[in-house]
């Protein structure tokens, strides 16, 4: 990209990840029609060496394009330089022509994120924050790119044990989930309230919400939750799954009355319970 409004940003250096919702939706726009004129989202994914079969089954989806960019942003060098030169090789500089402010906007917003000081939503009170909490910075498993998750897990401390169990039936089974733990997949560095709007925001799916009554007591919960919330308003997106593990005397969360809930404490649905929040959590 040549204009001279985006001649300072570096794309290669900006993960795949910052490019929004409305960038997608435009791209899959051009993309999935299967043109015989153009290159569709077919040559895009064999430029980012995707198999032959895993194109065949990209194909079923209602959205292909928008699959494709779900699971290439995961790889080693996904930037958004290297998409940008995907469509020149691929001769759609139409699309670039098209998208270049608003690439250029995401690309701005994710630098100033990273830049940025915390941020203390109103809801949450820094007087009253869990003691539990530390300082701290993700640890990065695949060098500068961000280490990325199936879910993140909004937990109280008291609740651990059910979180132990989780990660052995969810991510040491068949089911080969990743999911980020505070205590486990975070290290001391840096504010508690930004690596954790990150990870919730860009490097998790989904969020797996812990209900109990010691959640309800919660700072660090309450913040977590309705951060998430605030990303997918109305739930359009199923970005979040509350699970109630054992019996509640206090009232379920309000704000959440409106999910379907994945209830631990039935005995008569028990036994669908990890199967059926490992099908949530793999949706795309």
């Amino acid at each position: 990209m040549s204009s001279s409004s985006s001649s300072c940003i570096d794309y290669e250096s900006i993960p795949a990840i910052a490019l929004n919702y409305s960038v997608r939706k435009r791209l899959a726009l051009y993309l999935n029609p299967t043109n015989t004129v153009a290159a569709d989202w077919t040559e895009i994914a064999e430029k980012m060496e995707f198999t032959y079969l895993e194109i065949k089954n990209y194909e079923k989806r209602e959205n292909p394009t928008r699959k494709l960019l779900e699971e290439w942003q995961t790889r080693a060098g996904a930037t958004v330089g290297k998409l940008l030169s995907f469509l020149e090789q691929a001769e759609r500089k139409d699309i670039i022509l098209d998208l270049q402010q608003l690439i250029d906007d995401d690309c701005r917003k994710y630098l100033e994120r990273q830049k940025e000081l915390p941020v203390q939503v109103p809801e949450v009170d820094s007087g009253h924050q869990d003691r539990e909490i530390v300082y701290c910075v993700l640890v990065s498993c695949s060098g500068h790119m961000p280490e990325m998750f199936d879910a993140f897990i909004c937990y109280c401390q008291n609740d651990f044990q059910f979180v132990h169990e989780m990660i052995r039936q969810l991510e040491q089974t068949d089911y080969n989930l990743k999911l980020c733990v505070f205590d486990r997949d975070v290290l001391p560095g840096t504010c508690v309230w930004t690596i954790t709007s990150e990870l919730i925001e860009i490097r998790c799916k989904r969020m797996v919400v812990v209900i109990s009554d010691d959640y309800l007591d919660s700072d660090a919960c309450d913040f977590q939750t309705k951060f998430a919330l605030s990303l997918c308003p109305g739930a359009r997106t199923k970005r979040l799954i509350p699970v109630v593990y054992k019996p509640m005397k206090k009232p379920f969360p309000s704000i959440l009355r409106f999910l379907t809930v994945c209830d631990y404490t039935r005995p008569c649905t028990q036994s669908w319970f990890w199967v059926r929040l490992a099908k949530a959590l793999s949706l795309p």
